[in-house]
């Protein structure tokens, strides 16, 4: 393994064992190993020169500012020319050797190295004037902050964000609507950050694709007019360059086909190919357009097309009260894979199509990934605009803004903008119905058929539509079915839960059940002065909870649902030794199946279960008393006893 390589295995590895350590409370690797491994990092960033952005021996300094400052380019970045014909290719290569690479789908940003350290980061903006973004680009994945080279030497590359990372940022949003769109527009947004903390949080990568001409002759020398020798030379300084391929003209096409199989692969977003002539000093000779250079060329592939027959618009409502139309036509195979569905976006794109159901149209995947109507053959016009919202049956509106018009539902209690109760109540620590996705949930309620929650427990009326959804079939129609029949058997905290009071957490639930004695006509009407007698019950929550139950229209649909199920009482005979008592647990259990199993039995014992260690905390569960986990130092500095699960299965508490 080359030293380089060895450089990036060592910064996977130590950052690894720091985020299990600090962020996990999980260790991984002792001390001793540790130590071994940053030392060797140490020297070999010493004798290589090149130091990783993400190198643990890094402290990156955050930086926020209040505008990002502009920069005009020394010279015009201008954009490829582009063709969707492989002939085209072989024709622009000729009898001269190319480099075929990815066009990859980010953000293009320049980096200027002085004396081997990143000394300026610039956007390219609109080819003229970029934003600086120096400090953000100190906190890419994988870029160098420092290099060997000690001239000075400016890089083009693209900065992009993996279909993956770009997945792990969006599952962290509840919000579906605050979701991000596509991995582009978030590495855009992510690189343009005011604080480079948050572009530091988003696992921005860069990948270099060209050179600038460095005014080191001696270096020049060394590339010998070679594009490849170039590429090869950034990645022997650390940095990660596109993926590329040595072609020439006879090979040019097979290539071509090389790179359009491993699209479905891929973990990055591109948008194409570009060719390079391989010897840099012709490309240079042949001088640029008004509009293009003349030694690189983009390809982006011909989008297939099909001919089919529109069978229905849908219209679908979305949690912001949009209400969009999607067509539906007889499934075409494009690209490899089925197809059946397009979005139309707007009623002024349905109108500028002249759609109608009926309509001969021909579809196409744009960049080979979404679907999208090309033509329509046929041109009826006959489409109709709902006057009534598919989830609520209230009026719809049509509204017109800057030209554009959009259907919106006006109904506030729509079920389709209040997607995150539905999905709440279905969720493990309430009613846990298995397999209730939020997506599910949506195609339910754009269907119709779900406007309330009492009606999940009615859903077996409309079998035949459930099945023939996209997604579905028999078998997952009735393993959800028996999800939903599991689900009529509840705890009654779980249920009180899902209702989504607000503020209203499990814990609140369990105390006020248990207070209560699991009576849940005494519950309903529960006062606001009785509830908040009742330990982490306050005012505010208090007021809520009544509030809840005196809305008639939300009391209605409780006794609905009490109608559909039936509560499971457990005895608690166990002994309340642990009443008045605060526990942490942290790292792994040995002889309890899950942390969950471990609350329970404090529970049950009249105990607390916290996410932190506090004053009040009144024991830290951890098998490893000696480590040196943020919450074993914390617990220690407030005096707070650390126990094993030994010891409190022994009731050893001090």
């Amino acid at each position: 393994m080359d030293k380089i390589s060895r450089i990036k295995e060592l910064v996977e590895i130590l950052n690894k064992a720091s985020k299990a350590y600090y962020s996990d409370n999980v260790e991984i690797m002792s001390n001793f190993e540790y130590d071994k491994l940053y030392d060797e990092l140490l020297a070999l960033e010493a004798e290589t020169g090149t130091i990783l952005a993400n190198s643990p021996t890094q402290q990156v300094g955050y930086e926020v500012v209040s505008e990002l400052p502009k920069e005009k380019h020394p010279a015009r970045m201008l954009s490829l020319d582009k063709t969707k014909e492989v002939d085209a290719l072989v024709s622009w290569l000729g009898d001269h050797k190319g480099l075929l690479s990815w066009k990859m789908d980010g953000l293009t940003v320049v980096l200027t190295y002085e004396d081997g350290a990143l000394i300026k980061a610039v956007t390219r903006g609109n080819g003229e004037i970029g934003e600086v973004i120096t400090n953000n680009a100190k906190t890419f994945v994988n870029i160098p902050r420092s290099i060997s080279y000690k001239g000075r030497l400016t890089i083009r590359g693209e900065a992009i964000i993996t279909y993956s990372d770009f997945e792990k940022i969006n599952e962290s949003i509840e919000d579906v609507d605050s979701k991000y769109k596509n991995p582009r527009n978030l590495c855009s947004g992510s690189v343009r950050q005011l604080n480079s903390r948050i572009t530091a949080e988003r696992s921005v990568r860069f990948y270099a694709f060209s050179m600038v001409e460095p005014e080191d002759a001696e270096l020049m020398n060394l590339f010998e007019n070679s594009f490849e020798k170039r590429f090869e030379y950034l990645k022997n300084l650390g940095f990660d360059v596109v993926e590329y391929k040595e072609v020439y003209a006879e090979t040019l096409p097979d290539m071509v086909k090389w790179f359009s199989d491993k699209i479905p692969s891929n973990d990055f977003p591109t948008d194409g190919l570009v060719l390079s002539f391989d010897d840099t000093a012709y490309g240079k000779s042949l001088g640029t357009t008004a509009k293009f250079p003349r030694d690189a060329i983009a390809f982006k592939w011909a989008d297939e097309e099909a001919e089919t027959t529109l069978r229905e618009i849908e219209w679908s409502p979305s949690r912001t009260g949009l209400i969009n139309p999607v067509a539906i036509f007889d499934t075409v195979d494009l690209e490899g894979t089925d197809v059946s569905r397009a979005s139309l976006h707007n009623i002024s794109y349905v109108e500028d199509m002249e759609l109608g159901i009926g309509d001969k149209i021909k579809v196409y995947k744009a960049n080979m990934i979404i679907p999208q109507i090309s033509v329509n053959l046929t041109k009826s016009g006959s489409f109709e605009i709902p006057d009534k919202c598919p989830a609520c049956s209230g009026a719809t509106e049509i509204k017109n803004e800057n030209g554009t018009k959009t259907l919106v539902c006006v109904n506030p209690e729509c079920p389709a903008k209040n997607i995150k109760l539905f999905s709440l109540f279905v969720s493990r620590n309430a009613m846990n119905i298995d397999g209730m996705s939020e997506a599910t949930l949506e195609k339910f309620i754009d269907a119709g058929i779900l406007h309330s929650l009492s009606d999940l427990y009615h859903l077996s009326d409309h079998k035949e539509k459930i099945v023939n959804m996209e997604g579905f079939g028999e078998t997952s129609y009735e393993n959800m079915i028996k999800a939903i029949e599991a689900s009529r058997k509840a705890d009654m905290a779980g249920f009180l839960y899902g209702l989504g009071i607000a503020g209203f957490g499990v814990a609140n639930a369990k105390l006020i059940v248990k207070s209560y004695k699991s009576d849940i006509s005494a519950i309903m009407n529960a006062r606001a002065e009785d509830l908040v007698e009742i330990d982490q019950v306050g005012d505010v929550l208090a007021r809520d909870f009544v509030a809840y139950f005196a809305d008639e229209k939300k009391r209605g649909e409780v006794e609905k649902l009490l109608n559909e199920i039936e509560f499971v009482i457990e005895e608690n005979s166990a002994e309340q030794d642990l009443e008045g008592m605060t526990f942490v647990i942290t790292g792994s259990l040995e002889t309890y199946p899950n942390r969950d199993a471990l609350k329970k039995e404090i529970e049950d014992r009249g105990g607390k279960v916290a996410g932190s260690v506090s004053a009040k905390t009144s024991c830290l569960i951890n098998n490893d008393i000696s480590s040196n986990s943020s919450k074993n130092k914390k617990a220690k500095s407030l005096g707070i006893p650390i126990i094993s699960e030994e010891m409190f299965k022994n009731k050893q508490f001090t």
